[in-house]
């Protein structure tokens, strides 16, 4: 199913246009929370709120990140929201610039483990004309970061796009590249409905850590010694590569503004995609700022 967004401005800022809901489980918390999608003022960003913590409000920043452990966490004023990378994926793909997302608990749903059940919400909501210009952050010269084994990095370029390489020693899924020309229509019709993925063997230790207690075989695809367990469930056969671009996506969201870079990730997750967020803008020279006309 590919979710298309029409823009009768696309140089301008987005909001929804309505209220829109939806209630789930936690991925790692293992409960249900309700998540309520509102528009938000030009200029705003997009701030999450805990409903469940006096109205806690935490911007979606890459400098407010306070934990990236199987999943990108915000942190403010002693509260915390966990998991936002598959939201903010959708957000991206979606165009929009301001939203706030109010939470009664610690994550937004996990839903389907993808970013496409986040983009249908946004679709039933219905996007709106801020009037007001949009930002773009330009990347000027190449920066990048490594971690062990984990590279990211951005270069200039004339359009957004994500390159990825990932190697598992699993056999279902070995190596895998992608490559992504960044769109709202190549977004939700490639990256979108691929779902998380994780390691049946590593289950146990995680929820030992109170992690991955939301994890289920509707929502994660779960591999073993023999494959993918739920193979059924698999929207493509390079589906965990997808995914990784879908996190990574999430992740440079984070910026604050729509990014004009290549990105290249190999074997990147949370932390090394953050890592490369606050090299970017620790350095004033990398980068430009252009309002759009």
């Amino acid at each position: 199913m590919a979710v298309l967004f029409a823009y009768k401005k696309p140089m301008n800022r987005h909001t929804i246009a309505r209220d829109a809901s939806a209630s789930g489980i936690c991925l790692h918390a293992g409960s249900v929370v309700t998540m309520t999608l509102s528009p938000a003022p030009p200029g705003q960003g997009v701030v999450f709120v805990r409903a469940d913590l006096e109205g806690v409000r935490i911007p979606a920043r890459y400098d407010l990140v306070g934990e990236t452990k199987l999943g990108t966490v915000l942190q403010k004023d002693g509260a915390s929201v966990g998991v936002v990378e598959h939201l903010m994926a959708a957000v991206a793909g979606a165009g929009l610039d301001d939203l706030t997302v109010t939470l009664d608990g610690p994550e937004p749903p996990i839903l389907d483990g993808d970013a496409l059940s986040y983009l249908t919400l946004i679709q039933q909501a219905g996007l709106k004309d801020q009037n007001t210009p949009r930002d773009v952050i330009e990347v000027l010269k190449p920066v990048r970061v490594t971690q062990k084994n984990a590279t990211a990095s951005l270069m200039p370029a004339d359009a957004s796009t994500y390159d990825f390489e990932i190697e598992f020693p699993a056999p279902a899924i070995g190596r895998q590249v992608f490559h992504l020309d960044f769109s709202p229509a190549n977004f939700a019709a490639a990256i979108a409905p691929a779902r998380t993925f994780g390691f049946l063997k590593e289950l146990e230790g995680l929820r030992a850590l109170n992690l991955a207690r939301g994890a289920s075989l509707e929502n994660t695809l779960a591999l073993d010694e023999c494959g993918v367990v739920n193979a059924g469930l698999m929207r493509f056969p390079d589906e965990f590569v997808r995914h990784k671009i879908l996190d990574a996506i999430g992740d440079m969201a984070l910026a604050g503004s729509p990014l004009k870079a290549r990105f290249h990730g190999v074997r990147s997750g949370h932390a090394t995609n953050n890592a490369l967020l606050r090299a970017l803008f620790s350095d004033p020279t990398a980068f430009r700022r252009i309002t759009l006309s």
